[in-house]
């Protein structure tokens, strides 16, 4: 009986905290630094729930390994509903395959809210690189074995883990290169220290509009509705075809009926026409999930990139 009443007064103060919630500015952690996708979307998706939830939502981003500085602070916060952080396939799926210590689990220490949906990566070269298909890159690469390094935003990300497949599956010996996030590797092929990086439409699109940058190929199953004209990698006969996704986490315990009221305000923005518009721009296709369906998709993918991990047997550097 005491147990019940326990249970009882928690159920009510939860429901009363919801209820109130929010009386304050809300966080949202992007755990890498201002320029590449998760701090543009996370920007978009801030100012676009200001208005229907009555506070502020202030993007704070706390970058450095791999988004696991961002996540250990999510972690580590309150769980009353004023923390929330963006996530990925590569902070939450594929950092646990690479075999070193992470202070976070992925699946106890976060609450899920939503997938804000899938994406791809595009590779891309320098215009002046010479190469101005996937075929030709591979060639230019074979024939000069010790001259070809490629810029990642991370150690463990899907732009490290996409190269290192590229590496295996066309026989070349590019270098890998980290960068601490999606903006400072574009810098660094934009200033010749790189020849090539796979990277979020979001972060390359203005350079591939200008002419700095050409696009050779794209990963997932399919061609990307925003660039229709942009051959898979699967097509050219490369097995990148897996798609990764990016999505918004609290910490654990938040109250469910704050994670759900959340979950309907950020899929009612990512699923109205100029949310998917946009939304693809950023290179992402929406989707919009249960709280569940998040859940599950980093329990199926999770040994799924295990495998590629092996198979291309990527180390954390």
């Amino acid at each position: 009986m005491k147990l019940f009443v326990l249970a009882l007064g928690f159920l009510v103060s939860s429901t009363a905290l919801a209820q109130q919630w929010p009386n304050r500015p809300i966080k949202l952690i992007a755990p890498y630094p201002p320029g590449g996708q998760t701090d543009v979307v996370s920007r978009w998706l801030g100012d676009r729930l200001t208005p229907v939830l009555g506070q502020p939502v202030i993007i704070e981003n706390r970058a450095g390994a791999q988004g696991a500085v961002g996540l250990q602070a999510a972690k580590n916060s309150a769980p009353d509903g004023y923390t929330f952080v963006y996530t990925n396939v590569s902070n939450l799926t594929i950092a646990p395959n690479l075999g070193v210590p992470l202070p976070y689990d992925s699946l106890k220490d976060f609450a899920p809210v939503t997938q804000l949906g899938l994406t791809v990566l595009a590779m891309v070269v320098p215009a002046t690189l010479g190469p101005k298909t996937l075929k030709e890159f591979v060639a230019w690469a074979r024939a000069n074995p010790a001259g070809v390094n490629f810029a990642s935003f991370g150690n463990g990300s899907t732009s490290h883990v996409y190269g290192e497949m590229l590496n295996g599956a066309a026989g070349l010996k590019m270098v890998h290169v980290p960068y601490s996030g999606a903006g400072p590797s574009i810098q660094a092929i934009l200033g010749g220290q790189v020849q090539m990086t796979i990277q979020d439409l979001a972060a390359v699109g203005p350079h591939l509009a200008s002419g700095r940058l050409i696009a050779l190929a794209v990963t997932g199953p399919r061609r990307w509705p925003a660039l229709p004209e942009l051959q898979t990698f699967v097509e050219q006969g490369y097995p990148l075809g897996i798609a990764g996704w990016n999505g918004i986490h609290a910490p654990a315990g938040t109250p469910r009926p704050i994670l759900e009221r959340m979950n309907a305000e950020i899929n009612k923005v990512i699923q109205t026409p100029e949310g998917r518009e946009q939304m693809l721009k950023f290179g992402l296709l929406a989707t919009g999930t249960t709280p569940e369906e998040l859940t599950e998709a980093i329990r199926r993918d999770m040994p799924i990139w295990g495998e590629v991990i092996r198979k291309a047997n990527i180390k954390a550097q």
